[in-house]
Protein backbone atom coordinates (compact mmCIF):
# COMPACT_ATOMS: atom_id res chain seq x y z
CA UNK A 1 0.00 0.00 0.00
CA UNK A 2 1.34 3.40 -0.94
CA UNK A 3 0.84 6.56 0.99
CA UNK A 4 -0.41 9.59 -0.86
CA UNK A 5 1.41 12.87 -0.92
CA UNK A 6 -0.19 16.25 -0.92
CA UNK A 7 0.96 16.79 -4.52
CA UNK A 8 -1.30 13.97 -5.70
CA UNK A 9 -4.31 15.90 -4.49
CA UNK A 10 -3.22 19.30 -5.78
CA UNK A 11 -2.59 20.84 -2.40
CA UNK A 12 1.18 21.17 -2.89
CA UNK A 13 1.79 24.91 -3.26
CA UNK A 14 4.74 27.01 -4.37
CA UNK A 15 5.44 30.70 -4.62
CA UNK A 16 6.13 31.96 -8.12
CA UNK A 17 7.60 35.31 -9.02
CA UNK A 18 6.93 36.26 -12.61
CA UNK A 19 7.02 39.48 -14.60
CA UNK A 20 3.56 39.83 -16.14
CA UNK A 21 2.84 42.67 -18.54
CA UNK A 22 5.76 44.68 -17.21
CA UNK A 23 5.17 44.26 -13.50
CA UNK A 24 6.57 41.74 -11.05
CA UNK A 25 4.01 39.48 -9.42
CA UNK A 26 4.57 37.00 -6.61
CA UNK A 27 1.80 34.53 -5.78
CA UNK A 28 1.42 31.20 -4.10
CA UNK A 29 -0.09 28.68 -6.51
CA UNK A 30 -0.93 25.01 -6.56
CA UNK A 31 1.72 23.06 -8.44
CA UNK A 32 -1.09 21.76 -10.66
CA UNK A 33 -2.42 25.18 -11.71
CA UNK A 34 -1.95 25.91 -15.38
CA UNK A 35 -0.41 29.17 -16.51
CA UNK A 36 -3.72 29.98 -18.23
CA UNK A 37 -5.70 29.51 -15.01
CA UNK A 38 -3.12 31.50 -13.05
CA UNK A 39 -3.34 34.42 -15.49
CA UNK A 40 -7.15 34.34 -15.68
CA UNK A 41 -8.12 33.45 -12.13
CA UNK A 42 -5.33 34.89 -10.00
CA UNK A 43 -4.41 37.95 -12.09
CA UNK A 44 -7.77 38.63 -13.79
CA UNK A 45 -6.19 38.69 -17.27
CA UNK A 46 -9.24 37.41 -19.11
CA UNK A 47 -7.85 37.96 -22.60
CA UNK A 48 -6.28 34.52 -22.17
CA UNK A 49 -9.04 32.43 -23.72
CA UNK A 50 -9.47 28.76 -22.98
CA UNK A 51 -10.88 26.84 -25.92
CA UNK A 52 -9.86 23.21 -26.04
CA UNK A 53 -7.57 23.08 -22.98
CA UNK A 54 -5.48 20.48 -24.87
CA UNK A 55 -3.13 22.82 -26.74
CA UNK A 56 -4.84 22.29 -30.09
CA UNK A 57 -6.69 25.56 -30.70
CA UNK A 58 -3.98 28.02 -29.61
CA UNK A 59 -6.48 30.54 -28.22
CA UNK A 60 -4.63 30.57 -24.89
CA UNK A 61 -1.39 31.74 -26.56
CA UNK A 62 0.69 34.19 -24.54
CA UNK A 63 4.25 35.42 -24.97
CA UNK A 64 6.64 33.66 -22.61
CA UNK A 65 10.04 35.36 -22.65
CA UNK A 66 8.94 36.83 -25.99
CA UNK A 67 7.95 33.51 -27.58
CA UNK A 68 4.47 32.12 -28.23
CA UNK A 69 3.36 29.38 -25.87
CA UNK A 70 0.05 27.71 -25.18
CA UNK A 71 -0.65 28.66 -21.59
CA UNK A 72 -3.08 25.77 -21.07
CA UNK A 73 -0.15 23.34 -21.49
CA UNK A 74 2.20 25.05 -19.04
CA UNK A 75 2.07 25.04 -15.31
CA UNK A 76 2.18 28.34 -13.45
CA UNK A 77 5.22 27.14 -11.49
CA UNK A 78 7.12 26.93 -14.81
CA UNK A 79 6.76 30.70 -15.18
CA UNK A 80 8.79 31.38 -12.03
CA UNK A 81 11.55 33.84 -12.93
CA UNK A 82 10.24 34.43 -16.46
CA UNK A 83 8.34 37.12 -18.34
CA UNK A 84 4.78 36.65 -19.58
CA UNK A 85 2.86 39.02 -21.83
CA UNK A 86 -0.85 39.00 -22.54
CA UNK A 87 -2.69 41.27 -24.94
CA UNK A 88 -3.33 43.65 -22.03
CA UNK A 89 0.38 44.58 -22.21
CA UNK A 90 0.09 46.25 -25.62
CA UNK A 91 -1.37 49.56 -24.56
CA UNK A 92 -1.07 51.38 -21.25
CA UNK A 93 -4.28 53.25 -22.04
CA UNK A 94 -7.27 50.97 -22.72
CA UNK A 95 -8.81 53.75 -24.83
CA UNK A 96 -5.80 53.75 -27.16
CA UNK A 97 -5.06 50.83 -29.46
CA UNK A 98 -1.61 49.51 -30.25
CA UNK A 99 -0.76 49.61 -34.00
CA UNK A 100 -1.22 45.83 -34.18
CA UNK A 101 -4.70 46.13 -32.68
CA UNK A 102 -5.47 49.01 -35.07
CA UNK A 103 -4.44 46.80 -37.98
CA UNK A 104 -6.77 44.01 -36.87
CA UNK A 105 -9.65 46.48 -36.62
CA UNK A 106 -8.89 48.21 -39.93
CA UNK A 107 -8.41 44.95 -41.86
CA UNK A 108 -11.41 43.22 -40.25
CA UNK A 109 -9.06 40.56 -38.88
CA UNK A 110 -11.57 39.51 -36.25
CA UNK A 111 -15.15 38.46 -36.03
CA UNK A 112 -16.18 36.72 -32.81
CA UNK A 113 -12.88 37.79 -31.21
CA UNK A 114 -12.15 34.53 -29.42
CA UNK A 115 -8.82 33.90 -31.18
CA UNK A 116 -7.95 37.60 -31.51
CA UNK A 117 -5.80 38.05 -28.37
CA UNK A 118 -3.70 35.05 -29.39
CA UNK A 119 -3.46 36.25 -33.00
CA UNK A 120 -2.45 39.74 -31.87
CA UNK A 121 0.30 38.36 -29.62
CA UNK A 122 1.54 36.04 -32.36
CA UNK A 123 1.60 39.08 -34.67
CA UNK A 124 3.67 40.96 -32.10
CA UNK A 125 6.16 38.11 -32.12
CA UNK A 126 6.23 38.11 -35.93
CA UNK A 127 6.68 41.90 -36.07
CA UNK A 128 9.54 41.75 -33.58
CA UNK A 129 11.53 39.47 -35.88
CA UNK A 130 11.79 42.46 -38.20
CA UNK A 131 11.30 40.25 -41.25
CA UNK A 132 8.84 41.06 -44.00
CA UNK A 133 6.92 37.84 -44.70
CA UNK A 134 4.93 36.72 -47.71
CA UNK A 135 1.25 35.93 -47.23
CA UNK A 136 2.09 32.22 -47.36
CA UNK A 137 4.72 32.67 -44.64
CA UNK A 138 2.26 34.60 -42.47
CA UNK A 139 -0.28 31.79 -42.89
CA UNK A 140 2.35 29.31 -41.74
CA UNK A 141 3.32 31.50 -38.76
CA UNK A 142 -0.27 31.81 -37.51
CA UNK A 143 -1.24 28.22 -38.30
CA UNK A 144 -1.05 27.18 -34.64
CA UNK A 145 -4.06 29.32 -33.74
CA UNK A 146 -7.45 28.22 -34.98
CA UNK A 147 -10.04 30.74 -36.13
CA UNK A 148 -13.50 29.45 -36.92
CA UNK A 149 -14.83 32.73 -38.33
CA UNK A 150 -12.57 34.63 -40.68
CA UNK A 151 -11.12 32.30 -43.28
CA UNK A 152 -7.74 33.81 -42.25
CA UNK A 153 -7.26 36.21 -45.20
CA UNK A 154 -8.22 39.27 -43.18
CA UNK A 155 -5.92 38.11 -40.38
CA UNK A 156 -3.08 37.78 -42.91
CA UNK A 157 -3.92 41.29 -44.14
CA UNK A 158 -3.85 42.55 -40.54
CA UNK A 159 -0.43 41.00 -39.90
CA UNK A 160 0.90 42.56 -43.12
CA UNK A 161 -0.61 45.92 -42.17
CA UNK A 162 0.95 45.76 -38.70
CA UNK A 163 4.30 44.96 -40.26
CA UNK A 164 3.96 47.94 -42.58
CA UNK A 165 3.00 50.25 -39.69
CA UNK A 166 5.84 49.01 -37.52
CA UNK A 167 8.27 48.88 -40.45
CA UNK A 168 9.25 45.22 -40.56
CA UNK A 169 12.34 44.77 -42.68
CA UNK A 170 12.00 46.06 -46.18
CA UNK A 171 14.27 48.46 -48.07
CA UNK A 172 15.16 51.81 -46.61
CA UNK A 173 14.68 50.98 -42.93
CA UNK A 174 17.37 51.56 -40.35
CA UNK A 175 17.80 49.93 -36.94
CA UNK A 176 14.95 52.06 -35.57
CA UNK A 177 12.65 50.94 -38.41
CA UNK A 178 12.72 54.39 -40.08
Amino acid sequence: MTTSTTAEYGTDRRTVTVRVNGRDVAREVSTRTTLADFLRDDLDLVSVHLGCEHGVCGCCTVLFDGRSVRSCLMLAVQSDGHTVETVESLSADPAELHPIQESFAEEHGLQCGFCTPAMVLRTKEIVETGRQLTDAEVRHEISGILCRCTGYQNIVNAVQSACAKLRCGGPGTDERGE
